[in-house]
């Protein structure tokens, strides 16, 4: 699924680079050699990180 029809950005490319790039979207977007266009996926990407960042966040287990 594209998360950026302007740029065309998968939502799995940006899952990949929320991984390994700090910041918000605009950060990836840059890191990705795209800026945003239209701004109107800026919010559902920025979810899509924060998302994938919690995801990849080690937990401990509590005793």
């Amino acid at each position: 699924m594209y998360t950026c029809i302007c740029n065309a950005i998968r939502e799995c490319e940006l899952r990949r680079a929320a991984r390994v790039i700090p910041g918000d979207a605009e950060a990836v977007y840059a890191a990705l050699g795209k800026k945003p266009n239209c701004g109107t996926c800026l919010e559902e990407a920025d979810e899509l990180i924060h998302e994938e960042r919690e995801a990849s966040i080690p937990r401990t287990r509590a005793a």
